[in-house]
C-alpha cells in the first residue's frame, strides 16, 4: 500500500480521520481533498485548480488522499493501489457531523482549512442522499475491481472492521 484513495458513503462517515491514522501508521503524507476545493470563507476552488492539485499530488510515490468528489475519481483511482471505502449507517454520519460542528464550532479545521460551520441544507442533503450514493458507491467499486483486478479494495462497514484493518496497518 502506497498510494490509498479513502472514500465514503457520506459526509460525518470518518474518511479524514481514517485517512489520517491510515497515514500516520504506515508512514505516508495524508492530503485532505476538503483543503484543496475549499479555499477560506467557503469559496470553491475552480475545478481545474482543484483536479491539477490532485494531478500533482498523485505524481508522487506515496499518498493517502481522502474525499469523494466525483468528478475528479479517475484522477485519483487510476494512480490508487489501494481503494478503502466506509460505509455506516446514517445516523452515525449525522451524529458525527453534529458532533464534529459542535466541537469545533468558530474554529478552523486543519482538514479542511475554513471555520466550521453548519447549514441545513448539507445536513438536508446528508439525508436525502445517502441511500443513492450507497448503491451507487458499490456500484462504482464493483467498476474499480472490474477496471484493476490488482488493486486492493477495502469495504469497512463497522468501528470493528476500522480497528481490525488499522491494527492489521500496524503490523
Amino acid at each position: 500500500m502506497q498510494r490509498i484513495m479513502v472514500l465514503g458513503v457520506s459526509p460525518g462517515v470518518g474518511k479524514s480521520t481514517l485517512a489520517r491514522q491510515i497515514g500516520e501508521a504506515l508512514g505516508i503524507e495524508t492530503y485532505h481533498l476538503d483543503r484543496y476545493f475549499w479555499k477560506p470563507g467557503w469559496v470553491q476552488a475552480s475545478e481545474e485548480e482543484f483536479a491539477e492539485k490532485q494531478r500533482e499530488i498523485v505524481q508522487r510515490d506515496q499518498w493517502v488522499m481522502d474525499g469523494n468528489y466525483n468528478g475528479t475519481y479517475s484522477i485519483r483511482s487510476e494512480r490508487a493501489d489501494t481503494i478503502v471505502y466506509l460505509e455506516r449507517p446514517l445516523s452515525v454520519c449525522l451524529n458525527r457531523v453534529l458532533k464534529r460542528w459542535w466541537t469545533h464550532r468558530g474554529q478552523t479545521r486543519d482538514d479542511v482549512g475554513c471555520t466550521e460551520k453548519i447549514e441545513f441544507g448539507f445536513l438536508k442533503f446528508i439525508v436525502t442522499t445517502y441511500y443513492g450514493r450507497k448503491k451507487r458507491m458499490r456500484e462504482r467499486f464493483l467498476t474499480f475491481q472490474q477496471e484493476d483486478v490488482k488493486k486492493e479494495i477495502v469495504l469497512l462497514r463497522s468501528q470493528q472492521d476500522v480497528e481490525s484493518f488499522l491494527h492489521y496497518l500496524k503490523g
